[in-house]
């Protein structure tokens, strides 16, 4: 396997209105990677966004039509960080729309929530999952 090419992940997918927009949000505002942009014309065919910390995420211009359309601005994502506040203050300096602020949660998570421009929801959290029994 080439040591640059990451392990197997869960790679969420979305569609955008205004794709190459997004993708410059989500960049500047939460830190995620532009590492692939596929064009069909005007159109992103297919981008790859790296999570700094592991994963990703993909999506493309919206295709109402397609066989894998997903309706912009109807995606929920949870990311797994160890820089809730760093990523808050950068979201916020960005100017995204901070739904819940930084908290701590009961079940011992410490997250805060935000809106991208499309409307899809972004939680940035510590909290890694439980282990597998």
């Amino acid at each position: 396997m080439d040591t640059n090419t990451p392990a197997p992940t869960v790679w969420p997918t979305l569609q955008a209105r205004d794709c190459p927009a997004l993708i410059a949000f989500l960049v500047e505002a939460f830190g995620f990677v532009k590492t692939a942009v596929y064009r069909d014309g005007d159109r992103i065919a297919h981008a790859q966004l790296d999570w700094p910390e592991g994963g990703g995420i993909m999506l493309g211009s919206h295709k109402p039509d397609g066989q894998w359309s997903r309706q912009p601005g109807t995606f929920g994502g949870y990311v797994v960080t160890d820089h809730v506040d760093e990523i808050y203050q950068r979201a916020r300096t960005a100017g995204a729309t901070i739904v819940c602020e930084p908290a701590q949660q009961d079940y011992g998570n410490y997250e805060f929530v935000a809106a991208d421009p499309e409307g899809n929801l972004w939680s940035f959290g510590a909290y890694r999952g439980e282990p597998r029994t």
